[in-house]
């Protein structure tokens, strides 16, 4: 599962929103869910254990990774308590390799500075992460704001453009990060904007890039559910509190070894 942007504290509806993705995400039976951003609304202590409450079976089960997102970074800088030990991080999940990435950056400490940092180093470090992908996985890299370039979503964010502030900006290396990745990664993962958008980067000779943003899941009601399998993904679909919705399907796989691919 990929869900991002739940603004945990931002109300009651959202926390309610919250707990029901929790409770479709436990019953879905999910093998791991990608949380790519703005776990928090105001980056308080209390609303990341707010989220660590209400998700702590996924946690406790080792079946959820998270990146920070601009939001977090707010208040007490909830950040800090969601990726330790620097900027890029990988998670492992069976026949998934997830490189997690911290697009913040100490400007989001200020609300009107949302957007994200991306260094030639970070972009260095996801090629190196990406190398140690085990053969037959899945290679997945996660973060929080978007890598091309998306439309604002709000009055604020066109005026924030107009005046040449850079909020609704694409993350600066983002391009290149897709270029220096093609061909090693299969998806790329994001959040930030709060409508769901996709992109395809093909390459020559090498398996097709797909980015992917979740949007809002609290405000969707529903996130994105994929099916893996041999290193390629097998089945997609919308997972909402009421039921599956398939939205493509593939071809139907080569002949594997018996059993149903892992869901992320």
């Amino acid at each position: 599962m990929h869900i991002s942007d739940l603004h945990v504290g931002r109300d009651a509806a959202t926390d309610a929103a919250a707990r029901r993705l929790a409770g479709t995400l436990l019953e879905a039976r999910v093998d791991a869910v990608l949380l790519t951003g703005d776990v928090t609304h105001r980056g308080l202590a209390a609303e990341l254990r707010r989220f660590e409450a209400i998700f702590r079976p996924l946690l406790e089960a080792g079946r959820l990774a998270v990146v920070p997102g601009n939001h977090d970074r707010l208040g007490d800088d909830a950040a800090r308590g969601i990726m330790r030990g620097g900027r890029v991080a990988v998670a492992s999940f069976p026949g998934l390799h997830v490189v997690r990435v911290d697009s913040t950056a100490p400007h989001n400490r200020s609300l009107v500075d949302g957007h994200g940092e991306l260094s030639s180093r970070d972009v260095a470090d996801v090629e190196l992460a990406l190398a140690g992908a085990p053969r037959g996985a899945l290679p997945v890299v996660m973060l929080h704001h978007h890598v091309l370039p998306l439309p604002v979503e709000d009055l604020a964010e066109r005026f924030a453009t107009f005046v040449g502030h850079p909020c609704a900006d694409e993350l600066p290396l983002g391009e290149d990060l897709l270029g220096r990745i093609a061909g090693r990664c299969r998806l790329v993962l994001h959040g930030h904007r709060h409508v769901p958008a996709e992109f395809r980067v093909a390459v020559p000779g090498a398996p097709e890039l797909r980015i992917l943003n979740a949007g809002s899941s609290t405000i969707l009601g529903q996130a994105r559910i994929l099916a893996h399998r041999d290193g390629a993904i097998a089945w997609e679909g919308w997972l909402s509190a009421a039921r599956v919705e398939p939205r493509a399907w593939s071809p139907a796989p080569r002949a594997t070894p018996a059993g149903a691919p892992a869901a992320a």
